[in-house]
Formats: C-alpha cells, sequence, structure tokens
C-alpha cells in the first residue's frame, strides 16, 4: 500500500509545482522549439525515473545499441501495463512521443506535459479522428521526434505476455508514409508491477528488448501487405527469447 501512496503524492505534486516549468517551457519553445523539446523530455524521464524507483520496479534492458541516435523512428511493442511508457521512456535518450489514449487528455497539467514531449492522443472509437492522429504522428516523424505505438490498442490482460493479440495495421501507416525505420520492443513483467494486484504497486522486474529496425520494404514479401501480422510474430519471437 505504501509503493501506491507514495507513487500518487509524487505525481501530484510533480503535476503541481511543475507548472511554473511548464509555463516557461511553453514560452522558451516559441524562440528554441527544438531545445525546450529536450528540456522537457529531460524533465519526464527523471520523474519516470524516480516512479521506478518509489515502485522498486527494476528495469532490465537488451538491444539497445540497436537504437539509432539522432534519427526519428516509430517503436512498437506489445502491450502490458501503465507502467510500459514509464519503464521504456526511462531508459531511452531521444526525443519520444507516444500514442495514449484520449481519456488521458481528461487530467489537465498531465495533457499539457504530454503535449510538451510530443505525445498523440487517439480516439479508437472515431476512425476520423483515429486517421487524423496518425497524420499527425507522420508529421512529427518527418520532423525528427520518434513516436512509441502500441498496435494491439489496449493493454493485454493474458497473463501469458507472449499470447499477443491482433495488431492493428493502420497504425504502422506512420512508418509506411514517413518512410521511417521500425524498431520492434517486447516488454513483460510491467505488470507484475500494478496490474496483477491493482491497486497495489509491488516490487517487479522488467525486462525490455529491442530489436533490429528496419524499413517496411524489407518485410518478407510472404505476409503481402499485413505488416502487423509481421511485428506481431516477430515481438512473440522476442519475447519467448527473453522469458526463455
Amino acid at each position: 500500500m505504501i509503493r501506491i501512496i507514495l507513487v500518487g503524492v509524487f505525481i501530484v505534486l510533480l503535476l503541481l509545482l511543475s507548472l511554473p516549468v511548464l509555463l516557461f517551457e511553453s514560452i522558451y519553445g516559441r524562440y528554441d522549439e527544438r531545445r525546450a523539446l529536450l528540456q522537457s523530455t529531460a524533465i519526464i524521464r527523471w520523474a519516470f525515473k524516480v516512479i521506478l524507483f518509489i515502485s522498486g520496479t527494476r528495469v532490465r534492458v537488451s538491444g539497445l545499441e540497436n537504437v539509432p541516435e539522432h534519427e526519428a523512428v516509430l517503436f512498437v511493442g506489445n502491450h502490458r501495463s501503465y507502467f510500459d511508457i514509464v519503464s521504456t521512456y526511462a531508459v531511452l535518450r531521444e526525443p519520444l512521443g507516444f500514442v495514449a489514449k484520449v481519456e488521458m487528455n481528461r487530467i489537465p497539467i498531465l495533457r499539457l506535459w504530454m503535449k510538451r514531449i510530443g505525445c498523440l492522443l487517439i480516439d479508437r472509437s472515431d476512425p476520423k479522428e483515429g486517421l487524423k492522429t496518425i497524420l499527425r504522428a507522420i508529421d512529427q516523424v518527418k520532423s525528427g521526434v520518434s513516436v512509441f505505438i502500441y498496435p494491439e490498442g489496449t493493454r493485454n490482460p493474458d497473463p501469458d505476455p507472449r499470447n499477443l493479440m491482433d495488431f492493428h495495421e493502420g497504425s504502422l501507416k506512420i512508418a509506411q508514409k514517413s518512410g521511417c525505420r521500425i524498431v520492434p520492443v517486447a516488454i513483460c513483467g510491467t505488470d507484475d508491477a500494478f496490474e496483477r494486484h491493482i491497486p497495489f504497486i509491488k516490487k517487479a522486474e522488467v525486462h525490455i528488448r529491442f530489436g533490429e529496425p528496419f524499413y517496411t520494404k524489407d518485410i518478407p514479401q510472404d505476409y503481402g501487405r499485413k505488416h502487423g501480422l509481421y511485428l506481431r510474430d516477430l515481438i512473440k519471437g522476442m519475447l519467448e527469447e527473453s522469458l526463455g
């Protein structure tokens, strides 16, 4: 119980006390958007590292050398927990925005910070709005800011992380249309921190494996246009390697 209380208090204090910083970053961004983005990214990355420390979550990373430096890419991963974002954001270095559900828009200060670091909110119940989000993500990658997306569309509750849900094909258009490379990401153990025993947070070991980047044109022709199916099979294989 103490961990969920400490994490909750930290998040509330962070959001409230960071208002002046958020205002400064917003104003500074009008003059030097890239510098403001890097500063905002560093702040959120630090905050996520604190959350991991408080929650007792240890993150083990493999394949980080596969992540291109100074190049915007599309990260594609399986989705297990709220801790997926916290864990992956804490270990990556370059500016990065996540595609998250539109319900996150209900938290005012959090919404502003998400916008500052390049996160995009998607309404999966509205195909037209969902398409607009994908188009914004394409523009963002072209501008030099990476995007992380979970093609399963929601958190997978299956006890075995290898049992992936179907990957939505539309989300991978970000790589197809922007011409960026895709970095597959296999995540396991994040649900051990929270989802398996809501509302409690418990110590957990998370393993994040980054695969080798590739272009959509490199996907085997056997898959045709089913790029989502290829990513699903690839990440499933990575999860099997991680779990042994």
